[in-house]
């Protein structure tokens, strides 16, 4: 086994921020592309130093004619490695990236709980988190978007979604597979424009490296890092402001099933709690993720006068001023 630079970052990585513990159970998720192949060959390779149990999933989405063949290449290396193999084939062909995105982390999730796994690893890298960061920018993400993909999330309380090579761009992935003669299946729907991450990829990086700065992959990865950082932080101090600010009233002849926020407690935060405080409030009641002009509304109230309202949100929820409460009421159609 030839260490190379990559695997040295990978362990100092794993070392430093504690993704993957020794000897824990890992699926890995291989399409059979360059960033998922140098993935499972480091993995693989580290796996005498932390005694790790690894095996491969692959998810087959049926969206191209080969995605068959596809399959079968990366079962075939997963017995060439040794590894065990789960594949999981879509029912129906999804319709976006989103529905695409959604079914395959619902695909993973299902075969680490039905096999026993206690980590999924994906082989995300810093230039998807460049791209995620430009595409979420464009959508008109706030900072929790912003910080695109992070280092690890739980997918439920048992299975955590690790992402090891956020400080690995995809220029060192392909040239780790040419430098270990490791065959990359190639995924034709990752040059097709019509996909918004491709024109981005393909289009706008390329042109922000010509035009404005050559390094500019490397420092949009490195803002998506520093506002994690930053966006962990607000989310503590928000969960302690409404913890302070929020009560609930239950169903009672004068106010039936009311969410009520003390708006006292929330006049002296700064507004990026007061905004994040907010959200958190709308989500106790809305069954959507309240947009940025539905927080704004909620906000104004804070400083609003006696009796101030707003138009119905969704589901038919009005929030209205009394005294020092701001309350979620559900209104009569």
């Amino acid at each position: 086994m030839p260490w190379t630079s990559l695997h040295a970052r990978l362990h100092r990585t794993l070392l430093k921020r504690r993704l993957l513990e020794p000897n824990q159970r890992l699926l890995v998720a291989v399409s059979g592309g360059q960033d998922s192949l140098s993935l499972i060959k480091l993995l693989l390779d580290l796996q005498p130093k932390w005694g790790w149990e690894l095996a491969i999933a692959h998810c087959d989405h049926r969206w191209r004619l080969d995605s068959e063949a596809n399959a079968d290449y990366v079962k075939c290396l997963a017995q060439e490695w040794q590894v065990p193999f789960y594949q999981q084939t879509a029912i129906q062909v999804t319709k976006s990236e989103a529905e695409a995105r959604e079914w395959r982390y619902q695909a993973l999730t299902s075969i680490a709980r039905e096999m026993g796994y206690q980590y999924i690893v994906t082989g995300h890298t810093a230039s998807d988190r460049a791209e995620t960061l430009l595409y979420n920018l464009i959508r008109g993400s706030g900072s929790d978007g912003l910080q695109s993909l992070t280092w690890q999330r739980p997918l439920n309380p048992a299975i955590q979604l690790v992402r090891p090579l956020l400080e690995i761009n995809r220029a060192e992935t392909a040239q780790f597979c040419q430098d270990l003669q490791i065959a990359i299946w190639e995924d034709s729907t990752n040059i097709d424009l019509k996909y918004a991450r491709n024109r981005i990829r393909h289009e706008l990086i390329p042109y922000l490296q010509n035009h404005f700065n050559p390094q500019a992959e490397q420092a949009l990865a490195q803002t998506a890092e520093i506002l994690r950082a930053e966006v962990e932080y607000l989310e503590l101090l928000a969960q302690e402001l409404s913890q302070q600010a929020m009560m609930t009233i239950g169903s009672g002849e004068q106010h039936p099933n009311r969410l009520g926020i003390n708006r006292l407690v929330l006049r002296q935060a700064p507004l990026a709690l007061q905004r994040r405080v907010m959200r958190r409030f709308l989500q106790e009641t809305l069954s959507v993720s309240p947009s940025f002009e539905q927080i704004e509304k909620l906000t104004f109230l804070i400083n609003a006068p006696n009796r101030s309202r707003t138009d119905p949100f969704a589901g038919n929820v009005v929030a209205e001023v009394e005294r020092d409460w701001i309350w979620l009421n559900i209104t009569k159609k």
